[in-house]
């Protein structure tokens, strides 16, 4: 893969003087990924964007770069699939950045099947990204912030997780297993320092929602919104958080639905 950032200055290293946090946002270039990106920048930290989408991440960086001033976003184009090029973008990451304090992994995709629609190429594609994307950066990283006994984690899954609604099944199953990959990895890590934070989001107003098939938008809230509810829940080292913070009740209650009755539900 070509460096993409061999022109570029890299940020100011992190000193005792200044103590300059360093973070990797994988799915960097748009909706959640480019308003915590830029959220991030805000707050100090140096940030690797990471996407396949190399033009919307120039385009980003740069707005990153001109507001503070300095460089403070480097680019890294990627393909998510390509599990076996990780551990190589980690390595150039830490070279670049002088080393990583955080990981931030928000890469996904969706198809929104109709109702008799089996489709497994497209559940797939959702499992290749929403999952197993997320557990090969996740396994790539969390030696070394087991070693240092400090760091975070944090993970965008979705309410749609909760449980296996009709809607959806593959969406569904991805984000299940993201979530549960995280409470294993949460437990694993605690004891050595290391915080994993688990994102829940309802309905986000970005192009996904404009996909073919897109169920109408219920509570949708604005990508700045989840990324300043994101920071929040670093910045407390929560373990999980819902955003919007209704999302919490109202899949307690879908949790608690019987199984019996659920089966008949249309959403």
């Amino acid at each position: 893969m070509p460096d993409s950032n061999k022109n570029q200055d890299k940020p100011a290293p992190a000193t005792p003087l200044n103590p300059r946090q360093r973070g990797i946002i994988v799915g960097a270039s748009g909706g959640i990924g480019a308003a915590l990106s830029r959220k991030l920048a805000r707050e100090g930290f140096s940030l690797a964007l990471v996407d396949r989408n190399k033009t919307a991440l120039q385009s980003l960086c740069d707005e990153i770069n001109k507001n503070a001033g300095e460089t403070r976003a480097l680019i890294y184009e990627h393909d998510i699939t390509k599990y076996d090029s990780i551990p190589d973008t980690l390595r150039r990451v830490i070279a670049d950045l002088g080393g990583v304090d955080t990981l931030v992994y928000i890469a996904g995709v969706i198809h929104f099947p109709a109702l008799d629609e089996f489709n497994f190429p497209e559940d797939y594609k959702m499992v290749q990204v929403n999952l197993l994307g997320a557990m090969a950066w996740m396994s790539a990283i969390a030696p070394l912030f087991q070693n240092a006994k400090s760091g975070q984690i944090v993970g965008v899954s979705s309410v749609a997780g909760d449980r296996g609604r009709i809607g959806n099944p593959g969406y569904n199953a991805s984000k299940a297993g993201l979530t549960n990959y995280l409470e294993g990895l949460r437990n694993r890590l605690t004891r050595h320092g290391v915080n994993v934070l688990t994102v829940k989001p309802g309905m986000v107003k970005t192009d996904m929602l404009k996909l073919p098939g897109a169920p109408k938008p219920v509570l949708a809230v604005e990508p700045e919104q989840i990324a300043d509810l994101i920071w929040d829940g670093m910045k407390k080292r929560k373990q999980t958080i819902y955003v919007a913070g209704i999302w919490k009740w109202i899949m307690l209650v879908i949790r608690h639905i019987p199984s019996f009755v659920f089966r008949r539900l249309n959403f």
